[in-house]
């Protein structure tokens, strides 16, 4: 049987932010899957690979399930692409997000390869953690017609299974002041401090004092600020760039409708992305939380603070959740996995593309 920790512990070594080891990367995991008789297919977007695979029924009639996850990470120290154990945790770059979860989504692929119920398609996109964010691997390849019934988002989860995502909106805002020299600043109108208020004032909107049944509030960032030209003179221009996670059932023209309400600002939207929300009591969802309860106890449905790609397959019409291992420190120095998890996460997997067929029988 292959070993899905010596799996997760060889994808760790690939530094995998760097744009040639996650082409590398791309060959091994291509390699792994075809030394099992399993066939992929290499697509490519911008010029990075982006690997399909499938195996069980060739029934098209047949329910078809997609394991989809990321090979890219965050940049890291080069200790940080060495795996460690201490005890029951593998550490190291990615080995939360989401290297783990790919690990067991490959092996469960080869365990389910034999059955004939279900058709089972595995998607590896290098993209997921990319700052360009007009154009993804997930949402070019969904659009052109790969689809499903179901998908899974091998995003870290820690056994839970994630049915709502928060959207993004993105705003890039341009706060107007007026200038002066900095001995008299008082007869000038600083728009750096001005954006900072700005900002303050997005934070007290109506739509930021909203929550849902998983959700507190939506999340509010200011990630980006550039204002002032010289130190001697009080800028009379600042752009903000505010990253709004936003809530299912919340509206993006409403938030922006808010925020153009403040003076002396102008709001573009540079970026939007859907949320995720997907009800427990689907047919799939119902086969996964049974599958992930045998092995974890009581298995909730969480909402995820973070845009995820099932927004790619829900926008296409495909039922799709965020199903991962337990862990810990993603982005971070010491991030790490749960190697128990992760092996019964492959289980659960494999046990729940067994026990699809009878459930959806069920349902009918």
């Amino acid at each position: 049987m292959v070993d899905e920790q010596a799996l997760a512990e060889r994808l760790i070594r690939y530094d995998t932010s760097r744009r040639e080891e996650l082409v590398e990367a791309a060959g091994f995991v291509r390699g792994w899957l075809e030394a099992r008789d399993v066939k992929v297919v290499e697509r490519s977007c911008k010029s990075l690979p982006v690997l399909v695979a499938e195996v069980g029924a060739e029934d098209p009639q047949a329910p078809c399930v997609v394991f989809h996850g990321h090979l890219d990470v965050v940049p890291g120290l080069p200790e940080q692409f060495e795996p460690r154990i201490d005890g029951d945790r593998l550490i190291g770059r990615g080995a939360y997000d989401m290297k783990g979860g790919l690990a067991g989504m490959m092996c469960a692929l080869k365990d389910v390869s034999a059955q004939q119920g279900v058709r089972v398609r595995f998607v590896c996109v290098p993209d997921e953690e990319s700052e360009d964010l007009e154009e993804r691997s997930t949402d070019a390849i969904v659009a052109a017609g790969l689809g499903g019934s179901f998908a899974i988002t091998g995003e870290p989860t820690d056994m839970h299974i994630g049915v709502q995502a928060k959207g993004v909106l993105v705003m890039r805002l341009v706060v107007h002041g007026r200038a002066a020299h900095s001995s008299t600043p008082w007869l000038g109108d600083n728009a750096v401090l001005k954006a900072v208020d700005v900002f303050r004032t997005i934070q007290t909107l109506p739509f930021s004092r909203e929550s849902s049944q998983m959700f507190e509030r939506p999340s509010i960032n200011l990630g980006k600020i550039e204002g002032g030209d010289v130190f001697n003179k009080v800028p009379d221009s600042c752009t903000i760039w505010v990253d709004v996670r936003y809530l299912p059932g919340q509206e993006p023209e409403t938030i922006l409708e808010q925020v153009r309400g403040i003076v002396d600002v102008d709001v573009e939207c540079t970026f939007l992305h859907p949320p995720v929300a997907i009800s427990p009591r689907d047919p799939f969802v119902r086969a996964l939380t049974s599958a992930a309860a045998r092995d974890e106890g009581e298995t909730l449905s969480v909402g995820r603070d973070g845009a995820s790609d099932a927004a790619s397959f829900i926008v296409a019409g495909i039922p799709a959740v965020e199903f991962g291992p337990s862990g810990g420190g993603h982005h971070g120095p010491e991030e790490w996995l749960s190697l128990s998890a992760l092996t019964r996460y492959r289980h659960t997997l494999t046990k729940f593309v067994h026990a699809i067929p009878e459930s959806i029988q069920a349902v009918a």
